[in-house]
């Protein structure tokens, strides 16, 4: 009995440890991205970013609309500028995009 606890309880902590993916999402769609757009942008951009960007943009979650409105591709783009890392920009820029056309 024991050792099944033990096999259970490891399962689940293994299961709640989230992927870098599935932390870019969520910060994302925290941010106010749309979840279908933060989906697609966060699988382009896990396999473009270093982790230390992608921590970075992890951060702009802060930037949440105060009136509860989804944030657009547009001002995601533009809040992205403040981090000052152009390859972060350009991989925001052209996922943005591609993702909006996927979704849209």
């Amino acid at each position: 009995m024991k050792k099944w606890f033990l096999i259970c309880a490891a399962s689940l902590g293994l299961s709640s440890c989230a992927t870098p993916e599935t932390r870019i999402k969520n910060a994302l769609t925290d941010a106010g991205l749309s979840e279908p757009v933060s989906a697609c942008m966060a699988e382009r951009m896990v396999d473009r970013l270093s982790l230390l960007q992608l921590n970075k943009l992890r951060g702009l979650q802060t930037l949440k609309q105060t009136d509860g409105q989804k944030m657009s591709i547009e001002q995601f783009v533009k809040s992205t500028k403040s981090l000052q890392d152009p390859e972060i920009l350009g991989v925001v820029t052209s996922s943005g995009v591609i993702c909006a056309i996927k979704a849209g």
